[in-house]
């Protein structure tokens, strides 16, 4: 596989490329206008859909560009694994699966039923070990060692140059956008965005959003520096990361505005009123982008904003109870 330094960002023709590569499996998804949403913030707000991705979440996206320029560059692997909450996890295997070969993925104990059911029927390989996120991946490391698999990463510019397609669809759309909000676990999604803001020269502000239930991003990019912190958000677990990635705090510290930080509370409300107002189911890192908006609506007033609800694997029971609060 190429090598590319781990805080590269990818160029236009990268992304169109990874485009072409990605509109072979998915069409682009869409992004629209909600009239009850925007009343609710009171300004202008595009939602876009990755949701509608045919795994129910954006990471889709880089899997596909991935396994492409493993498998295009090297000698087919015996297999891959990785670590994962649940939607890296299916984009493992949704691509892996597509170009015929065997995937295991880590997560950790007590992960999401219906996330690991959804790995499962594409063919994954799903082992359930580990505390938190960083122990499955560490686990993840023994097991590719142990068997001879490729150990797929959770962040690489590959993986940013596959789903910073989402980011370019959004921008190409609304190119004019003010404020986009993007939530953050490893840091793919919102390197892409800002991969694609920078390649097409346009001045968004791009905010990124971690719950403060998995804080330490946030604490990270205040700080300039790797700094880790244990994980207690019992709503977004995509974004349950203890340790960030530092090629993603770099970019991030170059591209990103600032970082918001919303809890648990404020993703629920947010859940709630996606689904009240757009009928669209959010997990939990899926609502935290307009959490966050909700959250700033005064500063945004009078500000054409974007949020990026990035997944809707939620399992049913826990999405019922968060429906049910009031």
């Amino acid at each position: 596989m190429k090598e590319l330094r781990p805080d590269e960002l990818p160029s236009l023709v990268d992304l169109e490329s990874a485009a072409a590569l990605v509109y072979r499996s998915m069409p682009p998804t869409p992004q629209y206008r909600w009239p009850l949403l925007e009343a609710r913030v009171g300004t202008t707000v595009w939602v876009k859909h990755e949701n509608h991705a045919p795994t129910g979440a954006f990471k889709v996206r880089g899997g596909l560009v991935y396994v492409d320029e493993l498998c295009r560059n090297a000698t087919k692997p015996a297999g891959v694994i990785s670590a994962t909450r649940g939607n890296h996890g299916q984009s493992v295997g949704f691509a892996a699966r597509r170009f015929g070969i065997p995937a295991a993925v880590v997560v950790p104990t007590g992960n999401s039923v219906e996330k690991n059911a959804a790995m499962r029927a594409l063919g994954v390989e799903v082992i359930e070990q580990g505390h938190d996120f960083q122990a499955a991946a560490e686990i993840a490391d023994d097991i590719a060692a142990d068997r001879g698999w490729h150990r797929f990463p959770s962040f690489h510019p590959l993986l940013v140059r596959g789903v910073g397609t989402y980011a370019l669809e959004l921008l190409r759309e609304v190119p004019d956008l003010d404020t986009v909000y993007v939530p953050v676990g490893m840091g793919s999604g919102l390197c892409g965005m800002i991969a694609a803001r920078d390649a097409l020269g346009l001045d968004t502000r791009v905010v990124a959003v971690v719950s403060k239930g998995a804080p330490a991003f946030a604490h990270s990019f205040e700080q300039g520096r790797i700094i880790s912190h244990e994980v207690t958000t019992h709503v977004a677990d995509g974004m349950a990361s203890r340790t960030p990635d530092a090629a993603a705090l770099a970019i991030a510290k170059r591209g990103a505005e600032r970082v918001v930080q919303v809890s648990d509370g404020e993703v629920e409300s947010a859940m709630r009123a996606l689904f009240a107002d757009t009928h669209n189911t959010a997990e939990g890192g899926g609502a935290a982008a307009f959490a966050a908006l909700l959250q700033e609506k005064d500063k945004m007033r009078g500000r054409k904003t974007a949020v990026v609800l990035s997944g809707g694997n939620v399992d049913s029971p826990l999405f019922s109870r968060i429906l049910a609060r009031v």
